[in-house]
């Protein structure tokens, strides 16, 4: 593949885009803790990020009653709230990759476990959303790695599957990308290190986002 032919990026947000991982474990299990649940490690909760609710408390603590869901959504959107009195930093150099890509007149879209609210509000505390032609969330969709996300954005987007790269942190973005028959790229500072990513069979993992940007507008051998 020839970087000339890529003209979509799907990113995950939470590990990818934005460094904030360590605060959806906090707010987690802060929230756990208030509702008197076993307080997840932080490995387990790493393994929910990029899921929609329902299968996340579900994986996390079992099967809960309505009232105990209702509980964790809110009070899981309180901890976070606390927490992001002070907004989590994107990574360094994504914002250079969101430039160089829309240079090459390369579509740039998200697709994401957080809520529709929860996206549009660090979009616009980040000013990224002149970059991005389209959105997918938790809202909008099956949860990851269900492939709907993908698919939605591609057939609105009116490009070929093959032109297209899902790039994310997690192993449910990348299953999620195998899932949609298009290219996973790994990136390996967010969620889960480099050996589980390799796991799920991207076309690769890349350490930061001078090595992401290097690797989608070079010529790439696939």
């Amino acid at each position: 593949m020839s970087s000339s032919d890529l003209k979509l990026v799907i990113f995950d947000w939470d590990g990818t885009v934005m460094d904030s991982v360590a605060k959806i474990v906090d707010a987690m299990q802060m929230a756990a803790k208030r509702e008197g649940l076993p307080v997840p490690s932080d490995a387990q909760v790493k393994d929910i990020i990029g899921l929609s609710l329902l299968p996340a408390l579900s994986q996390l603590f079992g099967e809960l009653n309505q009232q105990q869901i209702d509980d964790m959504a809110q009070f899981y959107k309180e901890a976070y709230l606390e927490l992001d009195q002070k907004p989590s930093p994107l990574f360094n150099g994504i914002t250079d990759v969101f430039e160089s890509l829309a240079k090459r007149h390369i579509k740039i879209a998200v697709a994401t476990g957080k809520s529709r609210v929860g996206l549009n509000r660090l979009i616009e505390q980040t000013g990224l959303g002149h970059f991005f032609c389209d959105s997918m969330t938790a809202d909008e969709a099956e949860s990851k790695p269900h492939p709907q996300m993908i698919e939605d954005i591609v057939a609105r987007q009116g490009v070929d599957k093959s032109q297209v790269f899902m790039v994310g942190d997690s192993t449910l973005d990348l299953t999620m990308a195998n899932n949609a028959n298009v290219k996973a790229l790994g990136v390996s500072y967010g969620a889960h290190d480099k050996t589980r990513l390799l796991a799920v069979n991207p076309v690769a993992v890349v350490d930061d986002a001078k090595s992401l940007l290097d690797y989608l507008t070079t010529d790439i051998a696939l």
